[in-house]
């Protein structure tokens, strides 16, 4: 009778735990470092850089590239359905949900962006409402909470002396969410194939709104610009990304999306260490108010999908 403690299939299975136990915390290392620099990445980008066009240069490159890859090892092309559907959710989330952001950061500092874009979470357990997922007691106090945390950063410095930037940061957020909510329910491309989509889509989208609002591309752009906007297209998007989907795949949801919480201080941080931004107590206050409502829906969820 064989042995099967030393059959390949046995062996196999511990040799793949222990790579998850090593690759899921430097994955989130990954997404929590990578993702919280990109809105340092962005403000560097746009010394040189329009807002849109940025954002579409940007995708471009990065779904290129992902696509490429992506057919050379075989993966289906998406159906036309599906490209409609990438299309739409690309808009919403890349191009509103990004390209939003970068116009904004002409305005705000990179860390006050970042945390007004956490409250994604507050606007999409609204948005779920639409689909009959109205949110429950629990949630609908972390949703209080959260909003409130909206309201004292608005009363900060980062974001009260640029009114249009704040709209613009609040629209990206809500613009995020509702494409969540609204592709979940739709036949989208599998896997990456769907994100090699999505910015292939949204890339379209920016540059045509880039040139129709008269940007144009730098004609000798500084070397940081051009730096910042080689990693935000590379790490940001495909490196950050696959991070993202690995985690996903070999660890809770909740710790995949655990970045949500990590961004906001990581930008914070880097905004103030290496580009001298500062932070104002309501500011500070803001951040750790929304953190806490969206901590709380979070939690809530999680014990609705125990039941």
């Amino acid at each position: 009778m064989n042995d099967t403690s030393t059959t390949p299939a046995a062996t196999a299975a511990p040799a793949a735990f222990a790579d998850a136990r090593v690759m899921v915390p430097l994955a989130l290392l990954v997404l929590y470092v990578v993702w919280g620099s990109t809105y340092l990445g962005i403000r560097y980008a746009l010394e040189s850089y329009p807002p849109f066009l940025l954002a579409g240069v940007r995708f471009l490159g990065a779904g290129i590239a992902m696509f490429a890859f992506l057919r050379l090892r075989g993966i289906a092309m998406p159906t036309p359905r599906q490209w409609r559907n990438a299309a739409v959710t690309g808009v919403l989330l890349l191009g509103f949900g990004n390209g939003l952001v970068c116009f904004a950061e002409q305005r705000v500092s990179s860390g006050i962006a970042a945390v007004a874009v956490a409250s994604m979470p507050l606007f999409s357990a609204l948005f779920s409402g639409m689909y009959g997922e109205w949110p429950t007691r629990r949630e609908t106090v972390g949703l209080v909470i959260g909003f409130v945390g909206v309201i004292v950063l608005n009363l900060g410095t980062g974001l009260s002396g640029s009114r249009i930037g704040a709209l613009a940061l609040l629209v990206a957020a809500m613009s995020w969410a509702f494409g969540s909510a609204w592709s979940r329910r739709q036949d989208m491309p599998s896997g990456p194939m769907n994100t090699a989509a999505q910015m292939l889509c949204a890339s379209v989208a920016m540059l045509l709104v880039g040139y129709a609002t008269g940007e144009h591309l730098p004609a000798h752009p500084t070397p940081r610009a051009t730096a910042a906007l080689l990693y935000l297209a590379v790490f940001g998007s495909i490196v950050a990304f696959s991070a993202y989907l690995y985690v996903l795949k070999h660890a809770r949801p909740a710790l995949a999306t655990s970045y949500a919480y990590v961004n906001p201080p990581v930008a914070v941080l880097f905004g103030v260490l290496l580009a001298g931004e500062t932070v104002g107590p309501y500011d500070l206050a803001g951040m750790a108010i929304i953190l806490l409502g969206v901590g709380a829906i979070t939690l809530a969820r999680q014990r609705r999908a125990g039941r």
